[in-house]
């Protein structure tokens, strides 16, 4: 009898170790293959938020517009950048490059505007034209702003409480984070923005092709916010009680069809936005890679705008 039941324990219990088998192996795939996307994300996110840098010399002294260098100091960091002087104590246009881009893709821009007489300042992000160091898609690139800004209002030829922002990705979240709280912000156009830096992370992910791996994203999203969890409490920009801060701003949204995903958050932070507001859309984004009618067409819209909602006239400082 004894050896009847020891034989039938012993056929129970084969079953059961051949399951625990298959589950222990399922487990450990499982475990490798997290492991493993965790690793790849990680890099991934180390090659965006460090990109390729491109920069570009100019020579001060044979360039049209007769541009200053500006050093000023934000977050630390040493920066420079180059005023275009316009009317005498009129407001000043910042214009802030996007993601991968530098202040030298924007000149014709800035002639632009400058030919209407506004003051124009442009400056590269930090990880951008001769930066380096790496790129937070907005967190302490608001600083740069923001510092940007009160360099420039140091000046005796400008209207130190009067300035329109500009920006594009990248550029365009800082703008938008930085005019929420700075009441010198008097003008905003908004190409191509996002709403919590996290959307630029999935953006950049999906760029490099790997936005169908499972998790890929998800991943990526995880390990910046690692890198950056001294913003971990940071409200997207489109919360109620910060957008609130932008009522009577004037603010020109700008939507690109070849660029679906960023044009779709752009929608939903005009939608949330308080009045004065407008809303734009062209077939093509990224003003530095348009075709040279596009461009056209694209400083007319900008520089209608700005002359509209922030006419280039003021009084000289004393």
């Amino acid at each position: 009898m004894a050896q009847i039941t020891m034989a039938n324990l012993a056929h129970l219990r084969s079953p059961m170790r051949w399951y625990i088998k298959l589950l222990t192996a399922i487990f450990a795939l499982v475990f490798f293959a997290v492991l493993a996307t965790l690793a790849i994300a990680g890099f991934l996110v180390y090659r965006i938020v460090k990109p390729q840098r491109t920069s570009s010399e100019i020579n001060l002294q044979s360039f049209p517009g007769r541009p200053d260098r500006v050093d000023f100091t934000a977050s630390g960091k040493s920066r420079d950048g180059l005023f275009f002087p316009g009317f005498r104590g009129a407001s000043t246009i910042i214009l802030c490059h996007g993601y991968g881009s530098s202040k030298g893709e924007l000149l014709t821009l800035v002639s632009a505007l400058q030919d209407h007489q506004y003051n124009v300042f442009v400056f590269d992000f930090a990880a951008h034209g001769a930066n380096d160091g790496i790129t937070s898609f907005g967190y302490r690139e608001a600083d740069e702003v923001r510092a940007a800004i009160d360099a420039v209002a140091t000046r005796n030829d400008v209207d130190p409480a009067s300035f329109g922002l500009w920006g594009y990705n990248l550029g365009a979240y800082a703008a938008l984070r930085e005019a929420q709280s700075d009441k010198r912000v008097r003008a905003l156009v908004l190409d191509s923005a996002y709403d919590k830096p996290e959307q630029m992370v999935k953006v950049g992910v999906e760029q490099q092709g790997l936005g169908g791996f499972p998790l890929m994203a998800r991943s990526a999203e995880f390990s910046f916010d690692w890198l950056n969890r001294s913003y971990r409490g940071e409200l997207p920009l489109s919360n109620s009680r910060k957008m609130s801060t932008l009522e009577g701003v004037p603010k020109l949204f700008i939507e690109a069809a070849d660029d679906p995903e960023l044009g779709d958050i752009t929608r939903q932070l005009y939608l949330k936005s308080p009045e004065p507001k407008d809303q734009a859309q062209i077939a093509h984004g990224n003003f530095s890679n348009m075709s040279d009618e596009d461009k056209k067409s694209y400083e007319n819209r900008l520089v209608s705008f700005f002359l509209l909602k922030l006419p280039p006239t003021g009084n000289a400082p004393k």
